[in-house]
């Protein structure tokens, strides 16, 4: 299955995420098949880019997004 996750990216103590579309069975870090944005928590306000069109692509065609990456499809509005 495919799914819409967060990839970790960043140094020590200092996160920042990549949304990718990834099959399930990848580890976190591994091969992602798309990069269609990313989330930066340690702005103030946090930073979220996503590609609405690759998203709604992939939500379309079956892709499932993973609860953290859920909620910020809804802050984004695309969901």
């Amino acid at each position: 299955m495919v799914k819409l996750r967060l990839a970790r990216f960043g140094s020590k103590k200092n996160p920042i995420y990549r949304i990718v579309v990834q099959n399930d069975a990848s580890p976190r870090n591994g091969r992602a098949i798309e990069n269609i944005g990313r989330y930066n928590p340690q702005l103030e306000p946090s930073l979220i880019e996503i590609n609405e069109e690759r998203a709604k692509y992939w939500l379309a065609n079956g892709a499932q997004p993973s609860q953290p990456v859920y909620r910020l499809l809804q802050k984004q509005g695309i969901i």
